[in-house]
C-alpha cells in the first residue's frame, strides 16, 4: 500500500524547470531509490516533498492526504523526516542535544523520547560514546549517523535520505547502507537519493531513474541493477 504518492510533480527555479511532471509511489515498509546524475532533480524532489521547495504543480499524497501546500514543520509532525545532503547537524550542540532536536515535536512524550534515545544509542554505540561531544567535532561518518539518528527521533513513518554516503570512506559507506536496511527493519519507510547507484539499487525494493527532471525508467532494484542501459550509464559497466 502506498505511503507516498507523487503525481505530476513540477518544481521550477525561475525559468528553469528542475522537476518536470514526475509521478512515483513509495509503498509502506519499502526502500525506494531515485537514481540520476547531478542536476537530474533528485534532491529537488525530496525538498519538494518536505516543502523546503515549493512545488509549481502536481500533488504529493502522504498517507492519503495531499500535503503539497503544508508548511515544512507540519510535514515533520505528520511523519516525514528529512536527512538533507551534507548532514547539517548543529555543530555547536553536543550529540545528545542534536538528537533531542529531532524530538522537538514530541516534548510531551518524555518516556517515549527516552526510550527512542536509548534505541539510537543501541544502534549507534559511537554516538553514545560521544554523547557530550560537540557535533561539529565528529567525523563525517559520525555526523551522518547523528543526522540519521536525529531523524529517527521524530518517530516518523517515512525518512527522506539525501546522499548519505557522500564524502565518506568506503568502510563507512558500507556501515551507512547497513544502517539504511536497519532503519527499514525498525519500521520506517525510506526514500533514498544516492550517487552510489550500485549499493542503492542492491538494497532497493523499487527504483526510478531521473534524467533532466523526468523519470525515464523504473523497476525493482534487482531489475535495474542488471539493465544494460543502467549498467552503462550509472554502474560504470
Amino acid at each position: 500500500m502506498p505511503i507516498l504518492k507523487v503525481n505530476e510533480l513540477q518544481v521550477a527555479y525561475g525559468m528553469i524547470e528542475a522537476v518536470r511532471g514526475i509521478s512515483f509511489e513509495v509503498n509502506e515498509g519499502e526502500i525506494v531509490t531515485l537514481i540520476g546524475s547531478n542536476g537530474a532533480g533528485k534532491t529537488t524532489t525530496l525538498r519538494a516533498i518536505s516543502h523546503l521547495e515549493k512545488a509549481k504543480g502536481g500533488t504529493i499524497e502522504f498517507m492519503g492526504e495531499n500535503i503539497a501546500e503544508r508548511p515544512a514543520h507540519e510535514i515533520v509532525k505528520r511523519g516525514i523526516a528529512h536527512v538533507p545532503e551534507g548532514r547539517q547537524v548543529f555543530p555547536g550542540l553536543n550529540v545528545e542535544d542534536n538528537l533531542f532536536m529531532g524530538a522537538l515535536t514530541r516534548r510531551a512524550d518524555t518516556k517515549g523520547v527516552a526510550e527512542d534515545l536509548a534505541k539510537i544509542y543501541e544502534i549507534f554505540p559511537r554516538l553514545k560514546e560521544r554523547r557530550k561531544q560537540a557535533a561539529g567535532t565528529l567525523s563525517g561518518g559520525e555526523q551522518q549517523m547523528l543526522a540519521v539518528g536525529r531523524a529517527m527521533m521524530t518517530r516518523g513513518k517515512l525518512m527522506l535520505l539525501d546522499e548519505p554516503s557522500m564524502g565518506l570512506a568506503p568502510m563507512i559507506v558500507d556501515e551507512i547502507f547497513e544502517t539504511i536496511e536497519l532503519i527499514r527493519k525498525e519500521g520506517m519507510t525510506v526514500l533514498l537519493v544516492e550517487q552510489n547507484a550500485f549499493k542503492s539499487l542492491k538494497i532497493a525494493d523499487h527504483a526510478y531513474i531521473l534524467e533532466n527532471g523526468q523519470i525515464t525508467m523504473k523497476g525493482t532494484g534487482k531489475e535495474l541493477i542488471v539493465n544494460p542501459k543502467v549498467k552503462e550509464a550509472y554502474l560504470g559497466v
